[in-house]
């Protein structure tokens, strides 16, 4: 079966999709984009994505040019199209081609693009070993306005994955000019003590995760205190538990760093706890939405 994408308005074969040599996106990282996960046909916390994407596009300036797209129709036709139920779906927007001279405001069109790929999740085992992780050595600029905003500029992030898969893990911890801990490489970060979730603010230059703000209603729900604190390298290190968060691994925990186990180098019961809830959550509201 040929793959569809959706490029600026039309779903066309996947070979036929073409981006000017001049497009932001592709000259200047001047774009954004989101990744979010399908259950049975239903794009989970859709709304929520398009909510962020709007938000950074409004401080771009580039929301008015979107204002002629239905962003979560056009995922859904990209799913329907491909015949995909569980999937990663992939939403890239720019603000269009412009001159080799960094202005905005010579880009007339923005470039929407969207791909979906079917998607196996990860098996049992690796939840129930964790994930193991090394400390990046790129630092986050926590004053730095790109670090709330998901831009297709993810140097950075590329770069501390690669760290991470060179040594043998599975993610890499950012630390932010303090030293403190912000964030993975395409996850945040939670840790436990004495029963207490805690998770970095965003104004450390962690990004404002739809994932990480599920777990953290989940968590008022189920009566799990939780705090939003600067959190430093040592306070990772004497974590009882500590867990990730992201759209496609949903609730990971995390078992090890940089070879030292965290707490007993198991998963603990906070955690377990928040990804059943999790889980529970998402097929809560799979069954009542279904596809869109």
């Amino acid at each position: 079966m040929t793959e569809t994408v959706y490029l600026n308005g039309r779903l066309v074969p996947a070979f036929e999709a073409k981006v000017s040599a001049f497009d932001y996106g592709f000259l200047l990282g001047f774009g954004l984009f989101e990744t979010m996960r399908s259950y049975d046909g239903h794009i989970f916390r859709l709304e929520s994505h398009l909510a962020r994407l709007m938000k950074s596009a409004e401080a771009l300036g580039m929301v008015s040019k979107l204002g002629n797209f239905d962003l979560g129709n056009a995922c859904y036709q990209v799913l329907k199209a491909n015949g995909l139920s569980d999937a990663r779906i992939r939403l890239t927007v720019s603000t269009g081609e412009g001159e080799i001279v960094p202005d905005p405001a010579t880009c007339r069109e923005p470039t929407v693009f969207i791909v979906a790929r079917k998607l196996a999740p990860l098996a049992g085992e690796v939840y129930q070993r964790g994930y193991h992780v090394v400390i990046s050595s790129i630092r986050r600029n926590s004053r730095s306005p790109s670090s709330q905003h998901k831009s297709t500029s993810w140097l950075e992030n590329v770069l501390a994955r690669s760290e991470a898969r060179a040594a043998g893990a599975e993610e890499a911890v950012l630390l932010n000019e303090r030293g403190l801990v912000v964030e993975c490489s395409a996850s945040n970060i939670f840790l436990v003590r004495s029963g207490v979730l805690y998770t970095p603010p965003t104004e450390s230059g962690a990004l404002p995760g739809v994932t990480r703000e599920v777990v953290l209603g989940l968590a008022q729900t189920l009566g799990i205190g939780f705090r939003v604190v600067d959190l430093g390298f040592e306070e990772l290190l004497r974590a009882e538990e500590a867990f990730l968060t992201s759209s496609i691994i949903e609730v990971m925990p995390l078992t090890q760093v940089e070879g030292r186990a965290i707490g007993d180098g198991k998963p603990g019961p906070v955690t377990m706890r928040l990804m059943t809830a999790y889980r529970e959550l998402v097929a809560r509201e799979v069954g009542t939405k279904g596809g869109g």
